[in-house]
């Protein structure tokens, strides 16, 4: 398997971003300064895997807040959607509106992918852990939607 060039390492600097979160609210990267933020694309609010994941980040926002985490979810969604998704399945951590898929770029997080056995370009499920200075931490490309919260916390040493 070849290296993605578009892909982010640990170590580079967080690419910049505005958008509108659940409400039309502008928010960017710079909101979050001195702070850790888990930056999660996902590729469809009300889907069952990205229901899975965002009630999995849901479950466990506490205990990741408690360890100084923001959480953030991003789709191509529009903002109702989200505040549907978000109202539906009582979610407490903005989701923010990437409809055409700039950010999801920036990040490495839109590309060609398998779906069902077939070549598709769209939205690669995607974590990043960015730290307090703005730098990709931990960057995770193609992850599950079913253990992703449980294994992410193993990764950040949260157990």
């Amino acid at each position: 398997m070849t290296t993605d060039p578009t892909r982010l390492a640990a170590g580079t600097p967080a690419p910049s971003f505005s958008m509108p979160d659940h409400d039309g609210n502008l928010v960017s990267l710079g909101d979050f300064a001195g702070k850790k933020v888990i930056l999660y694309f996902y590729p469809a609010a009300m889907t069952p895997g990205c229901t899975t994941q965002a009630c999995d980040f849901r479950d466990q926002l506490g205990s990741l807040q408690s360890e100084g985490y923001v959480v953030l979810g991003v789709s191509r969604d529009a903002s109702q959607k989200l505040a549907k998704f978000r109202e539906q399945e009582a979610l407490t951590f903005p989701l923010l509106s990437d409809p055409d898929h700039v950010v999801h770029e920036a990040y490495g997080a839109w590309g060609e992918k398998n779906l069902y056995g077939k070549k598709v370009v769209g939205v690669i499920r995607s974590t990043f852990v960015i730290d307090e200075s703005a730098t990709i931490s931990l960057p995770l490309y193609a992850v599950k939607a079913t253990g992703h919260v449980a294994s992410l916390r193993k990764k950040l040493g949260l157990g």
